[in-house]
């Protein structure tokens, strides 16, 4: 059984922005259906799972099971909708994303959320009248985060079900969390925003400690601390973060050439990169 970590406060530290409100109550469905995927997507919420918003196609396909990703804010902030743009990107790709908080919310996130996402999401595959029964792929599994949403990230990325992490403008703060590396045991990603990003020599450093043998893969892109998320459906984050997802929780062989090889996708780009132990 997964083991349930406590918060550890240097893991919660970076960008975390000191609110106390609690989050407001917001409609079931709150925007409109957007992304550049083959599905239209929308957030929405619900009572079974209060504090998160979930990002979704708006006709649930009924010929492909949805992969699930859990995604942690930066500062570790309780609103779902902080990270719109790039989530409702990943949605229209055919993934079921749940993000920490609900729409405009306020407040502080813990890591457990993540891991109440995961469980909400695979019992509703099999709840009886739940209009996600037999729609969600439960054996593909994202946990994600920007900043302090990526140490989040780090706090369940031991569980067994997890399929990848990833970390956005993320690393640890110090080598007395380096005991959630070791526990680390699939494929991982980092992106930061390069020199420029706050984070980016402690993801440097977390990829340097990685346990032997864990596939990694690390790309800088110069847009700083804040990355694109901002930008119509993320930016060229939404983009290459969408790549990863299909490669990964899709099997998805062209997003795979986007990473790898001597002609990938992101080689002679602006991004630098550098990946290790891919088969």
């Amino acid at each position: 059984m997964h083991r349930r970590r406590s918060a550890r406060p240097t893991a919660l530290l970076l960008g975390v922005l000191t609110v106390l409100t609690l989050a407001p109550a917001a409609p079931a469905t709150a925007a409109a259906a957007g992304g550049t995927g083959p599905y239209a997507a929308e957030y929405t919420t619900t009572w079974r799972l209060r504090d998160h918003t979930i990002y979704r196609p708006v006709d649930l396909p009924d010929d492909e099971p949805l992969p699930i990703v859990v995604w942690g804010n930066g500062a570790c902030r309780a609103d779902g909708t902080w990270f719109e743009n790039i989530l409702t990107e990943f949605a229209s790709h055919g993934f079921l994303v749940i993000a920490n908080g609900r729409p405009g919310g306020s407040g502080s996130t813990d890591p457990e959320m993540l891991t109440e996402a995961v469980d909400w999401a695979v019992d509703e595959n099999t709840r009886p009248f739940s209009e996600y029964r037999g729609h969600i792929d439960t054996d593909r599994i994202a946990v994600m985060g920007q900043s302090c949403g990526g140490l989040e990230a780090y706090e369940v990325a031991d569980d067994p079900r997890v399929t990848t992490t990833v970390l956005w403008n993320s690393g640890l703060l110090t080598d007395r969390d380096d005991d959630l590396l070791d526990d680390l045991h699939a494929p991982i990603a980092y992106f930061t925003g390069g020199p420029s990003d706050i984070a980016h020599p402690n993801a440097l450093d977390d990829y340097s400690k990685l346990p032997a043998g864990l596939p990694a893969f690390i790309g800088h892109l110069d847009v700083g601390h804040y990355g694109t998320f901002a930008e119509p459906n993320g930016g060229e984050y939404g983009r290459v973060g969408t790549a990863w997802l299909r490669w990964h929780l899709k099997g998805d062989a062209a997003a795979r050439a986007e990473f790898l090889g001597t002609d990938c996708g992101l080689c002679g780009t602006d991004w630098d990169i550098d990946h290790k132990n891919w088969p």
